[in-house]
This record gives C-alpha cells, sequence and structure tokens, in this order.
C-alpha cells in the first residue's frame, strides 16, 4: 500500500492532469477507435441505440402520452405525444411538441433533455415544466412551457441553472429548491433552502418555507395534488439513508412524520407507508429491518401506532419496490434476485387484503409502475432477461395484461444459457451471480468472460436485455456474469449495511469470490477474465485492479471513485460519507484508505491493462478521480488506455452517437485483451 508516491498530483488542479494524461496516453483510445473491428461495433450499437423498433416508454399527462426519443435524425432527442389508442397500434401517430435538437440550433446551445412535470388537471394538460441540462450535467435549469401551445412561456417560470427542482403548487405557484446565491447550497453542493415562488415574484423574493443546514446533503418541497388529499410536504436529507419528513400545514408550520430517519416514508391518498432499514419499536411491537408497513396517515399523526405489516423479508427475500394505483398497492419481491408481484387492496376498515398478481410475467426481470395513481389502477409492467427481448405490457390491477410492445431480437440469442450460481466469500457469506454462456461451452478455461458489478447505495442488479452487450460480446462468444455482491439491494438493507464503511472490503471480497469461482469451474481463466463497472462501480473495478490484479486480464474503470482520501471535497462527494466514510476522521480514514484505488496502487506491481472512461460534464463524480489514477499510473509505465468524452454528465454520453462510441470503446478493448 502507498501514501506518497506523486503527492504532488494531490494538489495539482484536474486540467493539469488531464492535460498530463493526453500528453502521455491520448494515441492509445485513438488507435482503439481507428481499426475496423471497432467501427464495425460502434455501428452495430449505434444502429441498435437509434432503432424505431425499440419500445417507445411513455408517460401519462392528462389524456395524453408521452415519450422521449433519440435517434438518427434527432441525435438530442425529440419530446412527443399521442394517445393510448394509437400507442396500441403497431405505428403511432406521434406529434412533436419540443425537438432539442432544433432547440439547440436556434438557441446555440447544447441542451441535454432531463424530462418534464406537468401541472396536474383535468382532461389535456397545459402547463409544464421543462428541465435541460448543458451537456448533460447533473445541474439543470427549468422553463416554464405550455403543452398546447407547444412553446415556451414567454416571461414564465424560470429556474437558473443549478442542482435542484421544482414542484407545482397551483398554475401560479411553486416550490423550488436551487442555488439561491452564496450560502445556499450544501457541501454537497445541493440545495439548502425551499421556497415557495409565486408568478410575476423575483426568483430571489420567493417565501422560505425550510431552511437546513450546510451539512445536510438535499433540501425540497413537493406538492401532492391528488384530489381529496391535496397535502404539501418538505423533506430534508441529512445524508443517505437519514431523512426527515415534514408536513406543511396551511398555515406554514412544520409537523414532522415521526419515523425512524433511516426509514423510506411515503403517503398516499389515506395512508403512511415506512419501509424500515432498521428494526424499530414504536409501541409495543418490534417491526424488523426491511419489513414495509402501513397506516392511516391522519390517525398516525394523533398518535396511532398500530401498523399493518404489508409486507416481512425472509433471509432470501427483499422487497425491490411497492407502486401505488388508486386503489391498491403492488409489491414487487425479489427472491434470491428473482421478481414476484402482490398485490394488497385496503379494504373500508383499513383491512390490506393480499392477493396474486393477475397474469404477472414470469420472465427474468420485473419491473411495474402505475400509468395515473390519481386517477386509475392500470400500471405497466415490463418484463426482460439477459437473452428475451423486453416486453411491455398494461394491465388493470385483478385483470389480464395486455401486451403492447415488445422489442425484437438485436441479437443472435440461439445456443445461449442463463444460469444462476452462489458463491461463499471469505466470511463464509452465500453471494448469488448470473451467468450467460454458450451451451455447449468448453469448460478449459479460455472463454473470454466479462464480470459486472456495483455493489454499493442498496441497488440491485438484475438480468436486463441489452442488445449492445448482446451484439458486442454474448453474440461473437463471450460470456457475461453480473454480480450480486454485497453492498447492492438484492437482499434488503441488511445486504447493503454488511459493506458499509469499515466493512467496505466485504462487497470487494465478494466480487473476487464471483472471479475465482468462474475461473475454478474452468469457464475462463485470469488471462481471459475481465471486469467492468461504473460510478461505485468504478470503485469496485478500481480494487478489483489494485487488490487483485492476478485475477484479471482487462479492467474497464468508468466515472468511477478513485481518490478516497479526496473524494468528499469534490462536487456531491460529501453526500456519500454515510456509504464510505469520511476521510479527514482519522479513525476512518484508516479504514477508507484500504479501499482507495489511488492509494492502494504500488508503482512495482504488476496490473492488468486497464480502460478509464469519464465526462468533462460529469458534475457529480469529479473527473479527476480518473484523471489522477491514470496519470500515476502511465507515470509508473503501466498499460493504460485512457479516455474522456467531452460532455455526458455522470451518465458519460449526451448523445447515441457518444453511448455507441463508448460502450465500443470498453467492448474493444476487453476483446482484444481477453479472446
Amino acid at each position: 500500500m502507498r501514501e506518497d508516491t506523486f503527492t504532488w498530483l494531490e494538489d495539482v488542479e484536474a486540467e493539469r492532469s488531464l492535460e498530463w494524461v493526453r500528453a502521455r496516453n491520448a494515441e492509445k483510445a485513438a488507435d482503439l477507435a481507428a481499426t475496423a473491428e471497432f467501427e464495425a461495433t460502434a455501428s452495430g450499437i449505434r444502429t441498435i441505440l437509434d432503432s424505431d423498433e425499440k419500445i417507445p416508454d411513455v408517460t401519462k399527462i392528462g389524456d395524453l402520452y408521452y415519450n422521449f426519443w433519440k435517434d438518427a435524425e434527432h441525435e438530442r432527442g425529440l419530446w412527443r405525444r399521442t394517445t393510448l389508442e394509437s400507442y396500441r397500434t403497431e405505428n403511432p401517430g406521434w406529434e412533436p411538441v419540443i425537438d432539442v435538437d432544433a432547440l439547440n440550433a436556434a438557441e446555440d446551445e447544447n441542451w441535454v433533455w432531463h424530462g418534464a412535470s406537468a401541472l396536474p388537471g383535468d382532461g389535456e394538460y397545459r402547463l409544464a415544466l421543462v428541465y435541460l441540462s448543458r451537456g448533460g450535467a447533473d445541474a439543470d435549469v427549468s422553463r416554464e412551457f405550455d403543452l398546447r401551445a407547444k412553446s415556451f412561456v414567454d416571461g414564465g417560470f424560470f429556474r437558473p441553472e443549478s442542482k435542484g427542482g421544482t414542484s407545482w403548487i397551483d398554475e401560479d405557484t411553486l416550490f423550488v429548491f436551487t442555488d439561491f446565491g452564496e450560502g445556499t447550497m450544501t457541501s454537497s453542493g445541493y440545495p439548502r433552502i425551499a421556497k415557495r415562488w409565486r408568478r410575476g415574484t423575483p426568483l430571489e423574493q420567493a417565501e422560505v418555507v425550510y431552511e437546513g443546514t450546510a451539512e445536510d446533503m438535499y433540501i425540497a418541497a413537493v406538492h401532492d395534488s391528488t384530489p381529496g388529499f391535496e397535502r404539501d410536504f418538505v423533506s430534508r436529507s441529512i445524508a443517505f439513508y437519514n431523512d426527515e419528513l415534514y408536513l406543511l400545514t396551511d398555515d406554514d408550520e412544520l409537523v414532522r412524520v415521526e419515523v425512524p430517519n433511516s426509514a423510506n416514508a411515503g403517503v398516499k391518498r389515506e395512508w403512511l407507508t415506512v419501509e424500515l432499514r432498521e428494526d424499530w419499536t414504536p409501541a409495543d411491537v418490534t417491526y424488523t429491518a426491511g419489513a414495509l408497513l402501513g397506516i392511516n396517515f391522519e390517525a398516525f399523526l394523533a398518535g396511532d401506532r398500530d401498523f399493518h405489516v404489508l409486507y416481512q423479508p425472509t433471509e432470501t427475500s427483499s422487497l425491490a419496490g411497492a407502486s401505488w394505483t388508486r386503489t391498491h398497492l403492488v409489491l414487487n419481491i425479489l427472491d434470491d434476485v428473482k421478481n414476484r408481484l402482490e398485490v394488497l387492496t385496503p379494504d373500508d376498515d383499513g383491512v390490506f387484503r393480499r392477493s396474486d398478481f393477475v397474469g404477472a410475467p414470469t420472465v427474468g426481470t420485473v419491473a411495474v409502475g402505475a400509468v395515473d395513481p390519481r386517477t386509475s389502477d392500470a400500471v405497466w409492467l415490463i418484463a426482460t432477461d439477459f437473452l428475451t427481448p423486453s416486453t411491455l405490457s398494461i394491465a388493470e390491477v385483478g385483470g389480464e395484461p395486455e401486451v403492447l410492445k415488445s422489442m425484437p431480437a438485436f441479437f443472435d440469442a440461439s445456443g445461449k444459457v442463463i444460469e444462476q450460481h452462489f458463491v461463499t466469500s471469505d466470511d463464509g457469506t452465500r453471494v448469488p451471480y448470473f451467468l450467460v454462456r454458450p451451451e455447449d461451452l468448453a469448460l478449459d478455461g479460455t472463454a473470454p468472460t466479462l464480470l459486472y458489478g456495483y455493489g454499493g447505495f442498496e441497488i440491485s442488479l438484475t438480468p436486463t436485455y441489452s442488445g449492445s452487450l448482446g451484439s458486442a460480446w454474448l453474440e461473437k462468444g463471450g460470456v457475461y456474469a453480473l454480480a450480486n455482491i454485497r453492498g447492492g439491494g438484492e437482499y434488503g438493507p441488511r445486504w447493503h449495511q454488511l459493506a458499509l464503511k469499515e466493512n467496505r472490503h466485504r462487497a470487494y471480497e465478494d466480487m473476487a469470490a464471483v472471479a475465482k469461482d468462474l475461473i475454478e469451474r474452468g469457464v475462463t481463466s485470469a488471462a481471459h477474465l475481465g471486469v467492468q463497472g461504473g460510478s461505485n462501480g468504478g470503485l469496485l473495478t478500481g480494487n478489483m485492479l489494485t487488490r487483485y490484479p492476478e485475477l484479471f486480464g482487462a479492467v474497464v474503470v468508468q466515472v468511477p471513485l478513485l481518490d478516497m482520501k479526496r473524494y468528499s471535497h469534490l462536487l456531491a462527494g460529501a453526500s456519500w460519507m454515510a456509504e464510505y466514510g469520511d476521510p479527514d476522521v482519522p479513525e476512518e480514514w484508516a479504514f477508507i484508505r484500504t479501499f482507495s484505488p489511488y492509494h492502494l496502487f504500488d508503482p512495482g506491481t504488476e496490473y492488468p491493462p486497464v480502460l478509464f472512461t469519464t465526462s468533462t460534464r460529469d458534475d457529480r463524480v469529479h473527473p479527476g478521480h480518473a484523471r489522477k489514477m491514470a496519470a500515476q499510473m502511465l507515470e509508473a509505465g503501466k498499460d493504460v488506455t485512457y479516455y474522456e468524452n467531452i460532455e455526458g454528465g455522470h451518465g458519460g454520453a449526451a448523445t447515441n452517437a457518444q453511448s455507441a462510441h463508448m460502450s465500443a470503446l470498453a467492448y474493444r478493448f476487453l476483446w482484444e485483451r481477453l479472446a
């Protein structure tokens, strides 16, 4: 482990590191991209991303269904709409609403679509707030838009560029949480103050409804417009999984919703739901971590603590999601990383009746979401796995689903199989992973194999159909493994908490255990095994590179955290200290340094070839992490390929062309070194 080597890089500005890397490494990514094989891979991925046969996902706004679409003609995207009747057809009639490419040309900008929120109403909604980001950064602007006239409102609401957001209260009033000037953002770079903003009033004169502290993570205020249940709420995020929720009364009094800060609390219609991340004993009953509780909200405010247990976890199952429709609650449950759905229906006495979801998909991963919880019991259902193209269905809860769209096959999946395996990590914990391989795979250790993981922030990885992965890797004979390591949410909050802070090493031991299992079973060998991950997954692969270099033949590290001594001082880094710890506290740095790849690097160690990718416009994880790591490895003569996209934000790419280029870089880098 090294502490002081190349300490000049600790203090140099990120731009200097980038110049240093480019001066010594500029040709490697360019040479990789200049090959015919790269062009074929990138072209194939681009064709998939631009295909008009993809499923256009839609959001119901009023009586219409809106979709944001990118293709070769609309690189930045087209916001468009149709009716449900038209959407059901093979070729829906789409009405353009906002052409982002045309908008960029007219305004000489590089806007990237961040979404829109409409002012609720009846029938055809009239107003929306459109969110646009320069180059794909997290920071964006809010601009009022007339949905009927299909134009921005002259003199309408406008929130200048900042991290933050807005929420409609009524036609002339918003909640706004944004950068109001010096001292109004948290140390994590997010809003510290929420205000009520009335039309015609300058933003700086908006009324403060809540003010957090600089040490908080994020302050927001939202309006619930559900007819008959209109309410205002303020949320105070102190850190990840440390939140306070307040009801904002009509006279601007704040009433704390008294649940544990670690819990995820939500209010829909008359119900308060509480998803626990720790055991809780509010009265005489102890409810366990991972459980979902329900209670009448008004009764709760009056002091009632007699909760209904809506979901109880087991050793192998966890709650992946809970979606309210108008009168039902649909539970999405993971059992050994496989989905199943249940329906809960409260009766007039407040008792929840439990039933199976009629016609629930049985293929791989199933996602469910309400179509319009204000007015209907309809849900969207998406079913997918590694080899089965995704399908989109709509269903009235209690009725058979209607398949609306099916994605075509973007690669030849014949002769390939999906398996689930379990390995034993260093401390004896059972860890699952999925394997996609040729059915006739010879277990002789020669198969080029890509291992992917994340392992953080209670995020679960489940099987998903990817035309890019299929065409660029699986179709060529490559093997793919998806690891469900600790730090994720596959087995609920306990799975996440087992790898926090001083226990972070468990996530990396789990990943290494999967790699060793692939080698021991003859699926592959170290020379033919690659590993890939981004963001927190980039920290994961950085640790695979520096802690287990002997297990891999190539490593791909994307938009990563790597310098864990300074991460909390860069951009949004302070918001992740609940996950990793505070490096400015000596006792915590003592364990953080054991998983800081930048400090684990040893110039005398032999490392596998590594590809670093990042984005100049990433304002979440600073590109300096990748720049500095690449610089010190190049100085030591290691095999490093570095590519930095000039835009794309934390996603790494702003257009389909950029996405295809970035994906092709990773797949070709891996294939050339592993196959």
